[in-house]
């Protein structure tokens, strides 16, 4: 993993974000931390806060690795829908305004901090079922259709930024099952779940490999490529 430059972490208050945070700084990173609870602070329903946290980094700095571990699967009343009786607008729209359009704006504001030459990385969280090739249970509506908007941003976005920086990379990453809040309702016997530190060490490695030609990719934790 490239240790020039600064690197980004968003959603660094989460148990991915921080387990990141850590193997960053561990392995000798310049790390700026961002959530809801840093100075600034950034709240993906508030662009402003994106946009000044963006104008933070670039006042110390050029990134060259950029992490959006943010995400939204339950929380405020609202649990993954099991059927289309399930489906409720306040929840689809919170669930859009977290997973898909937050990150978007992400993009705006912080793919421009890459340099033009030389590597750098743009990496947001996805997930598995946000593949509409790959589905094949059903359910969970919300956050399925969220994480496929977020990788269809991040693929018109990747587009973009190779014009601008050819050896920029913008990928969609599936950390897996991870043991976080986020998880913890929906872990079963015989589900693979990690502990933070883990997957934090999986997508750094997959980060680490990754090529120009892997811009505009949707990659799992072992650097396997999912199904659109």
């Amino acid at each position: 993993m490239m240790t020039d430059g600064m690197a980004v972490v968003v959603g660094a208050g989460g148990g991915v974000g921080a387990a990141l945070v850590a193997a960053l700084a561990e392995s000798g990173h310049r790390v700026a931390a961002f959530g809801r609870g840093t100075v600034p602070p950034i709240d993906l329903l508030d662009e402003a806060s994106i946009a000044a946290a963006a104008a933070h980094v670039a006042a110390h700095g050029t990134p060259t690795l950029v992490i959006d571990a943010t995400g939204f699967l339950h929380g405020a009343g609202f649990m993954p829908e099991r059927s289309w009786r399930d489906l409720d607008p306040a929840h689809m729209a919170h669930a859009f305004a977290v997973n898909a359009t937050g990150p978007a704006l992400l993009m705006k504001h912080f793919l421009p901090l890459l340099p033009r030459t030389g590597r750098s990385v743009f990496a947001t969280l996805s997930a598995r079922v946000g593949s509409i090739g790959d589905n094949r249970l059903g359910g969970w509506y919300a956050y399925r259709a969220s994480k496929a908007a977020l990788n269809q941003f991040m693929r018109t976005a990747s587009v973009e930024l190779r014009r601008r920086a050819p050896g920029a990379i913008c990928v969609a990453l599936h950390p897996g099952t991870v043991e976080t809040a986020l998880s913890a309702p929906f872990a079963r016997a015989g589900l693979d779940v990690r502990p933070p530190a883990q997957a934090a060490a999986d997508l750094l490695a997959v980060l680490a490999a990754l090529t120009p030609a892997d811009n505009g990719g949707f990659l799992d934790h072992k650097g396997a490529a999912i199904p659109w």
